[in-house]
């Protein structure tokens, strides 16, 4: 099950209690970045301070769900908008791009919901201009309204029964990704550090999450950003103590 809240106590004093593992949607594009799903993964669990599950929104899993849209930049740019279809449309959840580090403790976000139920989701509510019209593998970069607002969100599942199976298939990126389906005092604000956009937004400190929305480390070009560095090192953590070298030799030995 997703995260849920169990309320105690009367009307007047109701103090809600999380309970459950945190249940994290992330985005998986098996083709072009595997990788950095699994580095996105290995840095929310080495920072968070409860038990969380993983689903990757992997295409090839999602048996009932057939993808009709034909502009997506990647393979998850819609099956996001499913996870309060695939948590029953009961407790939290949150949906992460794949090409993130998470540098906070994710739990932190629950408070959010808790604080104010009455929101359906909550997300970042970046306002911004691209400073790069093409970003990793020459994909076009185009500004549009509420950019970057659906590559993290924190759903409050019970308020999302209107983004049924059908509804996710058969409605368009804008009505999707602009959150056509709530009314604007339905979304919530996630302060910015919680999905912090590397190369375009002002540098700050304390980030929690760091989204290379231009490109991930793992491609070349975008190596040496101001924060490629945590993504290096949680990619170094994640597969040690594999010797790379030695690795890649067993690979071309095994080739010849």
């Amino acid at each position: 099950m997703c995260l849920e809240l169990v309320r105690h106590g009367n009307q007047e004093n109701q103090n809600t209690k999380v309970t459950k593992v945190l249940k994290i949607f992330v985005g998986y594009d098996g083709e072009i970045e595997p990788v950095a799903y699994h580095a996105f993964c290995q840095s929310v669990i080495e920072k968070s301070s409860v038990p969380v599950s993983f689903t990757p929104l992997a295409l090839n899993t999602l048996n009932e769900y057939t993808e009709n849209h034909q502009d997506g930049s990647n393979a998850f740019s819609y099956s996001r908008f499913l996870v309060p279809y695939l948590c029953d449309y009961e407790g939290i959840a949150i949906f992460c791009d794949g090409d993130m580090i998470c540098n906070g403790d994710i739990a932190e976000l629950v408070n959010y919901v808790i604080e104010d139920q009455s929101k359906a989701v909550f997300v970042v509510k970046h306002d911004y201009k691209t400073k790069h019209p093409v970003k990793y593998l020459g994909n076009k970069n185009e500004d549009y309204p509420r950019k970057n607002w659906s590559s993290v969100i924190l759903f409050n599942n019970t308020h999302n029964k209107d983004l049924t199976l059908e509804a996710v298939m058969n409605n368009d990126g804008k009505y999707l990704h602009r959150f056509s389906w709530l009314k604007d005092d339905q979304i919530g604000e996630l302060p910015i550090e919680w999905n912090y956009l590397e190369s375009e937004n002002e540098p700050m400190d304390n980030i929690k999450l760091i989204h290379y929305t231009i490109g991930t480390p793992c491609f070349e070009g975008y190596k040496d950003t101001d924060n490629a560095y945590h993504w290096l090192d949680v990619y170094a953590r994640m597969i040690h103590p594999i010797d790379v070298n030695e690795f890649q030799d067993y690979w071309l030995n095994d080739l010849e």
